[in-house]
């Protein structure tokens, strides 16, 4: 648990089915700093009115306000509240050039393959949406494979230790089955949840009742 404290709760927009929102109040949590989440209702286009767009021109969750500062990007975020807010940041994000660069190589896979794999996949079932799902579920595969194989040789994806770049891809790829995208051939990348799971101040995911899931 953090000893560094903001002064009042952080103020996180977010959806309850958003992975991008979830890695973010996954890592509060980890942290253990206060947070207030505000739900922000997708479905309505509340990300998409005049008050939200003010804080995130994108029109995308999640946000935060920490106090007067506003933050966008939930990669971004998490860059923020490591740096703002951990006692050793370094072990989130390490200091030394290869370590760095092993977690960022993992946060641009975040917003990469498996937003346009896992991700796209579950938000393909969720919301019905016109995409060929075949193609998007091999595509997860693809991403998966590398994944099971890298965690044979290291229990994190940057290496021994838990960083941001097991926090950014956490929750899509714990949740993939809800796309039809099965993680029965991953036995690496389930025991790799699993260590996810058991870290002290673990916050899970809304689970959806679609996909393999249902």
């Amino acid at each position: 648990m953090s000893a560094k404290r903001p002064a009042q709760p952080i103020k996180v927009y977010s959806a309850s089915l958003s992975g991008h929102a979830h890695r973010v109040r996954l890592f509060l949590s980890l942290l253990g700093l206060p947070f207030e989440v505000v739900e922000v209702d997708m479905r309505a286009g509340a990300h998409r009115g005049p008050e939200f767009l003010r804080r995130n021109a994108f029109g995308q969750v999640p946000v935060i306000e920490d106090g007067e500062v506003t933050v966008a990007d939930s990669n971004a975020i998490m860059v923020y509240l490591n740096e703002r807010y951990a006692d050793d940041p370094g072990r989130w994000y390490p200091r030394d050039p290869f370590g760095a660069a092993q977690v960022q190589r993992w946060l641009s896979v975040a917003a990469g393959q498996l937003a346009g794999g896992p991700a796209m996949a579950r938000i393909t079932v969720l919301f019905g949406l016109q995409k060929d799902p075949a193609e998007i579920v091999a595509r997860s595969h693809d991403l998966l494979r590398v994944m099971n194989d890298e965690l044979a040789t290291r229990p994190y994806l940057a290496g021994a230790t838990p960083t941001l770049a097991d926090i950014a891809n956490y929750s899509y790829v714990a949740h993939a089955p809800e796309g039809n995208v099965s993680l029965a051939e991953y036995p690496h990348v389930r025991a790799w949840l699993a260590r996810i799971e058991a870290l002290p101040g673990f916050l899970p995911m809304a689970a959806s009742r679609i996909g393999l899931a249902a």
